[in-house]
């Protein structure tokens, strides 16, 4: 950036509320077309719009196929810049079920008490566009970025990232940068804006148990054909205790313990229970800030997700079941390593149910980049600047995103800084996002960027 070009941002404010209309028509355009990766509705015509709204707005711009959904990728590139951010978001969305439960249609973007109601808007194309957009207002103020820029915006998050961590280890060179920047997710849910470094990883697996080849009447053929959802439940009883924690050999093993400044970053957050009551709507919740913070974000989890076996419709159908199963996500931290804990968990049903199947349904690593980072405190100035409050660090959320590819296939410090309201129900009916914190995200992405440039100049 020239000279003297970098004093402030007002003229960048000042453009962004010029162009609120301007801007609002750009993301409804966006919302508006489908783009449902797990049904494969929608998917490539939204890439081929995304690509052209880039392009027109300064950004070098092409599809790169997958074995999947095409990733879109952009750049501004100058080659005096020493410093390049990659912005990964992506374009693809949840279905819209149930349609009967949304109060206008689910892809006509709606504009209510403040709000835009769609689907997609807040997870992830309302993020997405705010970070596409500062570009476009910072090229129009200034000619051109402080830093270098790329752009990845893939198709395929809500069906898992299939294929992300393929395309980033085939495009190893084409992707070099010094941080991944991320906006994605709802901010906390007391409204400050948040900086965090880190997600937890996801194992999901399957039990399945068969007993006789078909369901028998339960009194006919009781104590003597075996019913397989005892069999399941005999397992599970040997892989946790009474306390929660799980016995399987080796399960803890290899766990980042956090560091003294992280567990005093968590210390800081705000905790109020009665709301957290309200929102899990379990009023026997007791933890206080700590535990509550420990277990979401720094210690793994074991949860059943589904148990099905014989009848559960209305009244009573007296029968053995023939077959059971159960369906698991186990959620983990750094530094597990999700094949390793299915080795483990496989080896478990082994000695203990050798006839019972277990089926791999999924995996995603952890990921955390370390909160001492001197990079991790530019980004907190540049929140800070965007929403006058000073924002929250935190090392560890709760969810799992493909937050690995970037730290251990790229190596590189990667931050996520959510734009949308708390309340956002993404994956939800009424998914929406607040008109105010979409113009926001707009501004943080800008003085994110001045800050980065800043930051190289040292």
């Amino acid at each position: 950036m020239e000279e003297g070009k970098n004093v402030g941002l007002a003229t960048v404010e000042q453009l962004i509320e010029e162009r609120n209309e301007h801007y609002l028509q750009r993301l409804f355009a966006l919302l508006k077309q489908e783009s449902i990766s797990t049904m494969n509705k929608g998917v490539r015509e939204c890439a081929e719009l995304l690509k052209q709204v880039m392009e027109e707005c300064g950004i070098s711009s092409r599809l790169i196929e997958t074995a999947g959904h095409p990733v879109v990728y952009g750049e501004w590139i100058k080659e005096e810049n020493d410093f390049t951010v990659l912005i990964y978001g992506h374009y693809d969305v949840q279905p819209p079920d149930p349609i009967e439960e949304w109060e206008s249609p689910p892809f006509e973007p709606t504009i209510r008490d403040g709000r835009i109601y769609c689907r997609g808007v807040g997870d992830n194309k309302g993020q997405l566009m705010a970070q596409v957009l500062a570009i476009k207002t910072m090229l129009d103020c200034y000619g051109e970025l402080p830093v270098n820029v790329k752009l990845v915006f893939e198709g395929e998050e809500e069906n898992g990232s299939p294929h992300l961590a393929a395309f980033v280890e085939e495009h190893k060179e084409l992707l070099a940068c010094d941080l991944v920047y991320t906006s994605d997710g709802p901010m906390h849910a007391s409204g400050i804006p948040s900086v965090e470094l880190g997600v937890r990883g996801i194992l999901g697996v399957e039990l399945v148990a068969h007993g006789a080849k078909w369901d028998h009447h339960s009194g006919n053929m009781g104590n003597i054909a075996p019913n397989p959802a005892w069999m399941l439940i005999d397992l599970l009883k040997t892989m946790r205790d009474e306390k929660g924690r799980v016995l399987i050999e080796g399960f803890y093993d290899h766990i980042r313990q956090p560091t003294d400044y992280e567990l005093g970053l968590f210390r800081k957050l705000p905790f109020d229970r009665e709301e957290l009551i309200k929102q899990i709507g379990y009023p026997e919740f007791e933890a206080d800030a700590e535990t509550f913070y420990r277990q979401l974000s720094l210690e793994p989890t074991f949860n059943i997700c589904g148990f099905h076996s014989g009848y559960g419709g209305e009244g009573s159908k007296t029968i053995i079941p023939a077959r059971a199963s159960v369906k698991m996500d186990i959620r983990l931290v750094v530094d597990q390593d999700p094949a390793d804990i299915f080795q483990k968990f496989c080896a478990h049903v082994k000695k203990h149910a050798p006839d019972i199947e277990v089926l791999h349904q999924g995996e995603m690593k952890p990921s955390r980049t370390p909160a001492d980072l001197e990079i991790i405190s530019v980004i907190v100035q540049a929140v800070a600047d965007a929403y006058t409050v000073e924002p929250l660090l935190v090392p560890g959320v709760g969810g799992s995103l493909p937050d690995y590819v970037w730290t251990q296939i790229l190596g590189v410090p990667s931050v996520m800084v959510p734009y949308a309201n708390a309340d956002e129900a993404n994956h939800a009916p009424n998914e929406n996002m607040s008109v105010a914190l979409f113009f926001k995200g707009i501004s943080c992405t800008c003085h994110v960027l001045h800050r980065l440039g800043e930051f190289s100049q040292k």
